[in-house]
């Protein structure tokens, strides 16, 4: 019984964890905001672009220190990373800090929206609004794109 409880626990450790993942998905975000490939990015740490497609993937955890470097390159807050977390800390597998019983969960009953923010097509169509030099233009196109998605909704 002890023995299938810790192969069940060393199993569950071996996948992600839904921070890590994450914090990853943010990394790659920013970067994609930046218009930085994982190269750019490795060559400006000083790592190799093997060690960013972890990172992004959640294979790897980010030390504090790798997470302030690439906020300090991006030009991105350190909350950044942690913003629009939804997903449910498993805390029977993982540390879950000082308490020897069981702690209540922040769970909301409600599904976490997906974080429409890390697609490319996201990234790509943000770059291009703030592409648009003339402010009232881009205003202007916003109003349109609005408009647009009201007309062909449903």
């Amino acid at each position: 019984m002890i023995k299938k409880n810790i192969d069940a626990k060393i199993e569950d450790l071996s996948s992600p964890n839904p921070v890590d993942t994450h914090v990853g998905q943010q990394l790659r975000a920013q970067r994609g905001f930046k218009g930085l490939t994982q190269e750019d990015l490795a060559n400006a740490t000083g790592i190799s672009f093997q060690q960013i497609q972890k990172y992004e993937a959640g294979k790897n955890r980010i030390s504090a220190s790798r997470l302030y470097q690439f906020a300090q390159i991006l030009d991105a807050p350190i909350a950044a990373f942690f913003d629009s977390f939804g997903g449910q800390y498993d805390t029977e597998h993982y540390a879950t800090g000082l308490s020897d019983n069981g702690q209540d969960s922040f769970d909301t009953g409600a599904a976490p929206p997906q974080d429409i923010m890390t697609s490319k097509e996201s990234i790509e169509v943000l770059r291009t609004y703030y592409a648009i030099r003339d402010e009232k233009l881009r205003k202007d196109f916003l109003k349109m794109m609005k408009q647009m998605a009201k007309t062909f909704e449903g």
